[in-house]
């Protein structure tokens, strides 16, 4: 009798360990809202306005691409235990949302945080995103002020699932408006010093546009089309001589897509090739300080500011702190 109690006192020991448990240390089930959310930026911003009030788990793994990605089975049970759900919308995560109304309880939300923020008349089509496929330039978070708009859903939403923390989200927003905002002064600033008429991009994949459009820079093209394959020679000929005819010192490449086709227009133009932008993988590791939507976007803008021959002080003197690990899962 004595093994037989030891022996379930071990399997429920096990079980209250075991991933996906609602157990935490103690055995002091967590009753915080579980919050899903798609790609990392969002799922750093969530965390930062949540802090310790709430669980945020995020579905797309980094280093992934978020257009084609396809949730595998496990994550329904994610979806189904979730008290909120946090996607981009913009036609960015479609299978996501499609498996979340197959399995989300009755009363939780699917929030498309982008799709709510951004006026229809504001949708941004491009090489990358064309009108004719009806998908618009999804990628707000690259630009401050709209980053700060999404951590303005995400206070109001967990303020509703959550009344009783809503003085603490809000505080928590005051702070990731006030980093954000300084970002944004600091790229303003920056950019000062690329030589006149350098503030111009050719990138693997167009995730700067709306950024471009507020900070007035000039994007001239993308090298990757809306299908994700290799443009056609006659598109890459183009580039090459829409970048010498307009001096492009420098084209920008993907750290997590390296690009033999930009290789080549930097060969054959003689702009160097900077292959180390990332669009929504944070850089570093979980629980490392630049691992962060802050920490995205300070090393992005510095990396084409110095690229275009501009000195960036100003980006060097923000200070990036972490996001609380322990309450945000970035899947990798």
């Amino acid at each position: 009798m004595r093994l037989g109690i030891l022996a379930f006192s071990v399997i429920v020991s096990l079980a209250a360990c075991s991933p996906g448990s609602d157990m935490t240390s103690g055995d002091v089930a967590d009753d915080r809202p579980l919050i899903a959310t798609t790609v990392s930026p969002i799922t750093s911003i969530a965390a930062s306005i949540a802090g310790d009030r709430a669980r945020i788990e995020g579905i797309v793994p980094e280093g992934t691409n978020s257009h084609t990605f396809e949730p595998s089975p496990q994550i329904a049970k994610l979806l189904s235990n979730a008290d909120l759900i946090l996607v981009n919308g913009l036609k960015l995560e479609d299978p996501t949302i499609e498996l979340a109304k197959s399995n989300k309880k009755d009363d939780t939300q699917i929030v498309e945080i982008g799709t709510l923020v951004l006026p229809e008349s504001e949708y941004i089509y491009d090489f990358s995103f064309p009108k004719e496929e009806g998908k618009p330039n999804p990628h707000l978070w690259t630009d401050p002020g709209y980053a700060i708009k999404y951590a303005e859903v995400i206070r109001d939403q967990l303020s509703k699932l959550d009344p009783e923390n809503a003085t603490y989200y809000a505080d928590n927003f005051t702070t990731f408006e006030k980093q954000a905002n300084a970002l944004a002064t600091a790229v303003a600033s920056d950019q000062l010093s690329v030589p006149n008429g350098n503030l111009k991009l050719l990138t693997y994949h167009d995730a700067y546009a709306y950024f471009a459009k507020d900070f007035g820079w000039k994007v001239i093209g993308a090298i990757q089309p809306n299908s994700f394959s290799d443009p056609a020679p006659s598109e890459v000929a183009r580039l090459i001589d829409q970048v010498k005819a307009e001096n492009v010192t420098t084209i920008f490449g993907s750290e997590v897509f390296p690009s033999a086709v930009l290789a080549e227009v930097g060969r054959a133009t003689g702009a160097r090739y900077e292959d180390s932008l990332r669009d929504d993988d944070l850089p570093g590791a979980p629980g490392d300080a630049e691992h962060s939507w802050l920490g995205l976007m300070k090393y992005n803008y510095r990396t084409m500011i110095s690229g275009l021959g501009g000195t960036p002080t100003q980006l060097d003197a923000i200070t990036v702190a972490p996001v609380d690990s322990t309450s945000a899962v970035f899947p990798q």
